[in-house]
């Protein structure tokens, strides 16, 4: 992957707590909990997801970096939503996020070459990279914060 291309992807990485949180800004309880078409997470699930997301991945992250060719587990992720009281505050999983985001930005920031090669294997998707991580992860809070929007019929 090209270094430009690198950097612009960290910088969207970078951003996407603030996106998520202007997301969630101003919405009252009923609004958290509203569903798309009735269906689908809530935006008050989302961010619960997205804490629990960012946080395996910023361990994803560090495994790539620090083991030999680790294997990558999933998880299920409507399982966590069951067990995990998904129904509570979101404020302590926003600042998780963005506390994951942080600290493997930084780390991101600092890898050389070599490093951005590392790669190990993903129980679910195969071959999976710390190019490919950061590409997936990019994307994340941005697509979570759309998702967002249309539960409760925000475009903005």
């Amino acid at each position: 992957m090209d270094p430009a291309i690198r950097q612009r992807l960290i910088a969207r990485y970078r951003e996407g707590p603030a996106v998520v949180t202007g997301a969630v800004a101003g919405l009252t309880g009923d609004q958290l909990d509203a569903r798309e078409g009735g269906t689908g997470w809530s935006p008050r699930e989302i961010v619960h997801h997205l804490a629990d997301s960012e946080m395996t991945s910023a361990i994803r992250l560090r495994r790539l970096l620090a083991e030999e060719r680790p294997r990558i587990d999933g998880y299920d992720e409507e399982q966590f939503a069951r067990v995990l009281f998904y129904d509570r505050p979101i404020e302590a999983s926003l600042r998780a996020v963005a506390s994951a985001r942080e600290t493997s930005a930084d780390i991101l920031e600092r890898l050389s070459d070599d490093q951005w090669r590392r790669a190990g294997t993903h129980s679910e998707s195969g071959p999976y990279s710390v190019e490919k991580w950061l590409e997936i992860y990019a994307a994340h809070c941005h697509d979570h914060a759309a998702q967002i929007r249309a539960a409760i019929g925000r475009e903005d």
